[in-house]
């Protein structure tokens, strides 16, 4: 309690380089209205799922949703910074690739679906022809993490805002997390609130959709966590909890609260080890986790991570090949049976890009 209090406290004295923020964004988004600064465009499908604020507000389970969604129909590649990789420029995923070389997110995209591109680079504007040239049948493009990245036209831009911290309630970096104009939102094709309560009323929504007051052109959607069954870390083997289960919750991500409350709500008992967001885990961190894993009761503990987590500890294969460390995949479901509709907009607009090309 006393460091949240200490930690808003201080973001609060940082005001002044908020300002100084607001006016350097003010001041490039001046230079685009006025075509100074101007944006690519591509001849084919290109689709961005971003946000406003830092953080994690689940732009990596909507990439996995919106493959599984087009990969059946189209040719899809997806292309992210890689962050916290240890390499710099264009990459692309690879049998024998490590998070270290294309980050955490791409890899475990790229383990998840080995028949989609996945492609990495700082500069998407010069890392999406390099793309094409290496995988030249690619037919969609999914930009993650890419709204704020003007020098870019996406065709259909996909806004997601966390449930919990509506960017209408933020303010900008360093006191908020804000690390684009809130007046950006209106140039989402369609806007999704996600890491909604599971229980989340229609009079809430209505709420919500007036204070974020979309454009008649807008699609607002909401969508929940939800979590699948939790599988070895090597093997792939699933688990089942039950009432007795003891977990020791092994997190690196910006937000773990969704999946601390599922393993409340799911398991007798918890610990939790949290390290900051795409840690790098090392042979301390992993002592640390066997100490802790090792103060719950023999025979009823496992440890769980999520699936970003997990690709940055299968390099410890020879240590935990013999302990029961399972990982968890998380998914967006779509509430207010709101789904088709979502997936007929992203359809829609492929089609209608191909009829009129």
């Amino acid at each position: 309690m006393f460091y949240t209090f200490f930690l808003r406290s201080f973001r609060l004295l940082l005001l002044p380089f908020s300002i100084l923020f607001w006016l350097i964004l003010f001041f490039r988004s001046f230079l685009y209205q006025k075509k100074w600064l101007r944006s690519a465009t591509f001849g084919l499908p290109l689709i961005t799922v971003g946000n406003l604020a830092v953080g994690g507000t689940g732009k990596s389970p909507l990439i996995e949703y919106l493959i599984n969604l087009l990969q059946t129909n189209y040719k899809v590649a997806t292309l992210s910074r890689g962050y916290r990789r240890r390499t710099r420029g264009y990459a692309f995923a690879k049998p024998d690739v490590t998070a270290l070389e294309i980050g955490d997110e791409p890899l475990m995209l790229y383990r998840k679906f080995p028949k989609v591109a996945i492609a990495v680079g700082e500069e998407r504007l010069l890392a999406i022809p390099e793309l094409l040239h290496d995988f030249p049948s690619t037919e969609v493009i999914l930009l993650d993490d890419a709204f704020q990245h003007r020098a870019i036209q996406a065709g259909l831009t996909i806004l997601l805002t966390e449930h919990s911290n509506l960017f209408t309630r933020d303010f900008y970096l360093p006191t908020g997390d804000l690390r684009d104009l809130k007046s950006r939102y209106k140039e989402a094709d369609i806007i999704v609130v996600t890491k909604c309560d599971p229980f989340l009323s229609l009079e809430s929504k209505k709420s919500i959709v007036y204070e974020l007051k979309p454009l008649p052109s807008q699609k607002i959607f909401f969508t929940k966590l939800t979590y699948g069954d939790p599988y070895h870390l090597l093997s792939k083997q699933p688990i089942q909890f039950d009432a007795n289960t003891e977990v020791l919750l092994v997190t690196g991500i910006s937000n773990p609260t969704p999946l601390k409350k599922w393993v409340e709500h799911n398991t007798s008992y918890y610990r939790q080890l949290q390290y900051r967001d795409h840690h790098i885990f090392t042979a301390d961190d992993l002592k640390e986790m066997l100490q802790e894993f090792n103060k719950l009761t023999p025979g009823k503990g496992i440890l769980l991570t999520t699936e970003k987590d997990a690709v940055r500890l299968e390099k410890f294969e020879k240590t935990v090949q013999d302990l029961p460390f399972f990982v968890i995949p998380v998914c967006h479901e779509f509430m207010f049976n709101e789904k088709e509709e979502f997936d007929k907009s992203v359809n829609n607009f492929i089609e209608n890009f191909y009829k009129r090309s």
